[in-house]
């Protein structure tokens, strides 16, 4: 005797029925990128379908987020003039205060996720102060001006915080801040895990925030790291951090699932850059089924153990799942 496995396969609804995994529109978080200026929208070589966008178009591309079901967005600051402390990114006159004010006067019930960091604000493009001794980042006086930045986030409307700069201390120092501010009801998604990854590279080219010397890796994981993962996110759970992230997730599916296994927080994975372009060049180059193997992919996110899925793949799957 042997089981028969394809009696739940035999026709479409019974499919249905036994499916252990969903996706939903609710589970997508779609990047934006602000930029200054008016009337601008200019497309991303590397990443179609992506773009910069000054604030007016940003109002016009929420407006079509909003109806297509997407519950939230993660909103990236790209200033004209950047400096070695970013200091645009620590003023209520800066670019990504001013987008979260237009945001939310318009949108008030779309969750606006604020990245909070400093390599699209440097002239150095690393993600802090440098320490010119070491040629690597201050880890501590990089906490400092965070605590400042996410005042400022909050201040001008943020619904949740996103610290991806990889500092040590980071979501304490965020949650203290915050709530001796008044914002205790604030919440912070921590970039838990985070690794050194090549397949951030289109990123670069939309955030224009590539490092103008060395690399990140003395702050970013190392991708061969399991375990470093895991003590990194329960780390940033003992902090204070209400969402945890791995970053990126297709080649980390096995950090997912570990540590969902081994927390009750909320865990969202970042579909990264890299992933997404992987994906239209197969797509232009006519070897694969784009919108099968999209879902697919997404999908595997969820089975994996993510509850929410950063994606610029939001407005195309939620197209897809609405019919």
């Amino acid at each position: 005797m042997f089981k028969r496995f394809r009696r739940l396969r035999i026709n479409p609804a019974l499919r249905d029925m036994v499916r252990e995994t969903s996706l939903s529109v609710n589970d997508f978080i779609y990047p934006l990128f602000v930029v200054e200026g008016k009337g601008v929208k200019n497309e991303i070589a590397s990443m179609p379908g992506v773009y910069q966008m000054s604030i007016d178009e940003i109002l016009k591309e929420c407006e079509e987020i909003v109806n297509l079901g997407i519950k939230s967005i993660i909103l990236f600051g790209i200033p004209s003039l950047k400096d070695s402390v970013g200091s645009d990114a620590l003023s209520s006159d800066g670019i990504i205060a001013t987008a979260l004010r237009a945001i939310k006067d318009k949108f008030p019930n779309l969750v606006v996720v604020t990245d909070l960091c400093f390599c699209e604000y440097t002239d150095h493009g690393h993600c802090g102060i440098i320490d010119h001794v070491h040629n690597t980042i201050d880890n501590d006086a990089t906490l400092e001006i965070s605590a400042k930045q996410a005042l400022v986030h909050a201040q001008n409307g943020a619904d949740m915080i996103a610290p991806s700069g990889m500092m040590d201390g980071i979501i304490a120092t965020l949650r203290e801040t915050l709530d001796s501010n008044g914002f205790e009801n604030l919440p912070v998604m921590a970039y838990s895990t985070k690794f050194a990854s090549a397949y951030y590279g289109p990123f670069r080219d939309v955030a224009q925030s590539a490092p103008s010397f060395g690399d990140r890796k003395s702050y970013q994981m190392d991708s061969a790291n399991r375990l470093e993962a895991i003590n990194e996110s329960l780390q940033d759970e003992a902090q204070g951090a209400d969402i945890l992230m791995v970053k990126p997730a297709l080649a980390y599916l096995d950090v997912v699932r570990e540590l969902r296994n081994l927390t009750l927080l909320p865990l969202c994975v970042y579909n990264v850059s890299g992933e997404y372009a992987l994906l239209k060049a197969g797509a232009k180059a006519g070897i694969i089924d784009y919108d099968r193997v999209m879902m697919e992919t997404l999908i595997g996110f969820k089975r994996a153990g993510a509850n929410l899925i950063i994606t610029y793949h939001a407005k195309e799957a939620a197209k897809i799942l609405r019919g």
